[in-house]
């Protein structure tokens, strides 16, 4: 029968009396009884108790007793054998003494022992009734005390007391115990036979004959316990943390539940009952009304500490403070909604009337979807401002969104309630800020929208601003269809070609150009100049502005389409005043043009005067730009060549296939002009178009460039004081452009006092008020023909180019 030490995890009793020199100088028996053990490896001057069963055992046991107290131990190869043979033990054990024997009430006997030499069998003399054997006794072989032996001595207690703190199994009083162990052979033994390793392992170290190897070794599974413990410490420690932390959730949160019932406050049923108070006083329709109550049941059924109970809150909150169908009454006073519009933005008219058109259906038939309009022209021309107003004179709350650089779809639809910080898109966003479901809504840059990897937010836009769709809104978040069909949308945009064609076909396009000089003077005198004395604390006697003054600031200090640039120049003008007042120093409160050159320095721009007539082959074109109209000369010239045309001033392709087509033209008709055929291959042909820093492009120099060429080919002057402006065919006909208010308005700061014009361009002119275009002569035209007729003078000599060649043919 094998013994088993059964004290695993208990401290080892310690006997060091024996221990030492007196040890190494007894004598020992050659041939000794031999007791198997399992589970246990025993080490040199180490005292562990162990228990026998077996008949066998006990009779060896039994026997020592009586005798010299001495038998041999060693650990069995398989623990699980209960009949072990010689080969079923390891070869090398250790010779022990048996200090104390106990008979057990139940037959078993424990048996108290001292390791004293360890031995390897030479011989096996018997196994009946118990194993005997002869052996070797094997020395220590531990060299005498160095700084290498101090210092690994030194490692294995700091090693022995790292265990002792990261194991609380093992008992403080070992600590006492190793510090009493001055003896380095039984500290590697004491070490062996007590650290957290197989049988395998000790039995390993026992074998080791070389003192500083086995040490070596032992600190190395020693080593390798203190990591796993440790990391099991760290696990425990985590683990414990989080249940403490769960643990005192919990009773905060009872204390909190019992303070607030003694006081009268809020819990979380709380919560819920007043959110379906509120509910109930809701105007939203049957299905959403269900869908509502459904998600509350929800949120009692959920533990206030869990992470999904904020979420399934905020999304109730979320539906209940939505408008659902809470309206404000519509001001149908059409007189008054047009008295708003014109005292806040000048001009416009077909913005105007567009909402009065609306406001005046709506009163009729009180149920009207609201339009989608679009407004669309250059920067600063009042679209966004125009907003405001609308919603003023509807007697309307008013929002603003900008989509300049949004590309992420869920800014519009949301995100669904599964993702993290999961919130609604910004439509429903501001409808839940502005709190009514009608307001005028307002699309800002709608033309600056992109798109990336994460959707296309135009796309999204299709739903929302289409009438027929957008009454069943739904967005990601809210998951319940929202009517948005009763809010008014505008949308602006300073181009419609990057806007998506499906998008734009769902709106209705105003275009808003851009303010004449006329227009700009009375916007500044009215809105620009009070807004900036305003703003800078001034009085209407400290600061005044001549007509002539602003006229210079519009010419000479800006070039734009809209007035933001007109408005910051005024602004410099105005603060220059309040310095003056401010530092009480002399100044004249009326702003002259002399007063504006001083505060504003030179001038920035140079207006674009009528040259003369005196050179053929120069006519004045009119041109339209981002920022309004402009007139622009076309210059051609001929040279000795091969027929060559040459294009200069920074020319688009259109304007390039404009000039060829008339040249072909002129080709085509030569001789019906008068043109001598030669003259296309004998001469080269130049036109030049000033200020050839500036890009131009556009077909509606056609007619233009055809009359330059025609006048530098015939050598007749073209009419004084006329410009034009149109496109050409390749068979002569004059086809209409855009932009014409812009150009006319330009012609006439210009001096200009005729203007061509396609026949089809009489509806723009009709437009435009009658005394911006007084003083001017208009000639509508079908053909190129009817243009050379009107812009062409006739010569009072002969063409000298078909001089040249007369005299050549001689």
């Amino acid at each position: 029968m094998n013994g088993d030490y059964t004290g695993e995890g208990d401290l080892i009793q310690l006997i060091t009396d024996e221990e030492g020199e007196d040890q190494g100088k007894e004598v020992f028996g050659e041939e000794i009884p031999v007791l198997s053990v399992r589970n246990t490896v025993l080490f040199p001057g180490v005292v562990i108790p162990i228990t026998v069963g077996r008949q066998r055992s006990i009779k060896l046991v039994k026997k020592a007793q009586k005798g010299d107290k001495l038998i041999g131990v060693c650990a069995q190869i398989n623990p699980n054998n209960d009949d072990p043979a010689w080969e079923d033990i390891y070869q090398v054990g250790t010779l022990a003494k048996i200090i104390k024997m106990i008979v057990l009430p139940d037959g078993n006997t424990t048996i108290i022992i001292q390791g004293k030499k360890r031995f390897r069998i030479k011989e096996q003399v018997t196994d009946d009734p118990y194993f005997i054997a002869k052996v070797d006794y094997l020395d220590e072989n531990f060299p005498k005390s160095s700084k290498k032996i101090q210092a690994l001595e030194e490692s294995l207690k700091e090693a022995a007391t790292r265990i002792l703190h990261l194991n609380p199994e093992i008992p403080r009083e070992a600590q006492v115990a190793l510090d009493n162990i001055d003896n380095t052979p039984f500290l590697t033994h004491f070490l062996s036979s007590n650290i957290n390793a197989p049988v395998e392992s000790k039995q390993r170290l026992l074998e080791i004959n070389d003192g500083v190897e086995r040490a070596t070794l032992l600190l190395e599974f020693m080593m390798k316990d203190i990591q796993m413990l440790e990391l099991k410490s760290e696990i425990q420690k985590k683990v414990h943390t989080d249940i403490d932390q769960q643990q005192r959730d919990y009773f905060l949160r009872q204390q909190m539940k019992v303070l607030q019932t003694e006081l009268g406050e809020e819990g979380p049923e709380k919560e819920v009952e007043d959110l379906r108070a509120r509910g109930a006083k809701k105007n939203w329709p049957p299905e959403v009304a269900k869908h509502f109550e459904k998600e509350l049941d929800k949120i009692l059924r959920i533990n206030p500490s869990a992470a999904e109970y904020p979420i399934a809150l905020n999304y109730a909150e979320t539906m209940v403070e939505l408008p659902w169908n809470e309206f404000t009454q519509d001001n149908f006073d059409l007189k008054n909604a047009r008295k708003i519009l014109d005292s806040d933005h000048f001009g416009l008219e077909k913005v105007k009337d567009r909402i009065i058109e609306y406001l005046a259906v709506l009163k009729l038939k009180n149920d009207l979807k609201g339009p989608i309009l679009c407004l669309y022209g250059p920067p600063g021309v009042g679209k966004t401002s125009l907003g405001k107003s609308i919603a003023a004179a509807l007697g309307r709350k008013y929002i603003r969104m900008s989509l300049g650089g949004l590309h992420d779809e869920a800014e519009i639809r949301g995100h669904r309630k599964t993702y993290v910080g999961a919130m609604p898109g910004k439509i429903i966003q501001n409808m839940k800020k502005v709190k009514i479901s009608n307001p005028v809504y307002v699309l800002d840059e709608i033309d600056k929208l992109s798109s990336d990897f994460r959707g296309d937010p135009s796309s999204a836009f299709l739903e929302v601003l289409d009438p027929e769709q957008n009454f069943a809104f739904m967005d990601n978040y809210l998951e319940v269809e929202y009517d948005l069909s009763k809010v008014l949308f505008i949308a602006t945009a300073n181009s419609l070609d990057s806007i998506q064609p499906a998008l734009r076909d769902r709106m209705e396009i105003i275009e808003v150009t851009g303010y004449t000089q006329e227009e700009k003077v009375e916007i500044a005198k009215r809105h620009l100049v009070p807004k900036q004395r305003k703003e800078h604390g001034l009085k209407a006697k400290q600061i005044s502005f001549e007509k002539t003054a602003l006229v210079k600031i519009i010419e000479d200090y800006t070039r734009e389409s809209g007035v933001r640039s007109l408005e910051r120049a005024i602004g410099k003008v105005v603060r220059n005043i309040a310095k003056s007042i401010a530092l009480e120093e002399e100044y004249d409160p009326k702003i002259t043009p002399e007063a504006v050159r001083k505060i504003l320095g030179s001038e920035i721009f140079d207006k674009e005067i009528y040259q003369d007539n005196s050179v053929a082959g120069v006519v004045t074109g009119l041109a339209w730009t981002s920022v309004g109209g402009e007139i622009l000369f076309i210059e051609s010239s001929l040279s000795r060549g091969k027929g060559k045309l040459t294009l200069s001033g920074q020319l688009g392709d259109v304007m390039k296939e404009s000039a060829m087509t008339a040249l072909s033209y002129l080709k085509s008709k030569a001789q019906t002009l008068g043109i001598d055929h030669r003259v296309f291959d004998q001469y080269d042909l130049h036109i030049h178009v000033p200020a050839g820093a500036v890009p131009k492009d556009g077909p509606s120099a056609g007619i233009t460039m055809l009359t330059a060429m025609a006048s530098v080919f015939t050598q007749r002057k073209v009419k004084a004081k006329l410009a034009m402006t149109g496109e050409i065919s390749l068979i002569g006909k004059v086809m209409p452009v855009g932009g014409i208010k812009e150009k006319i308005l330009a012609a006439k700061r210009a001096g200009i006092k005729e203007i061509i014009l396609c026949k089809k361009n009489l509806r723009d002119i009709e437009e435009i008020d009658p005394q911006y275009v007084k003083g001017i002569v208009f000639h509508f035209v079908d053909k190129v023909d009817e243009v050379l007729d009107i812009a062409l003078l006739k010569s009072k000599v002969d063409n000298p180019l078909q001089f040249v060649f007369n005299q050549e043919s001689k």
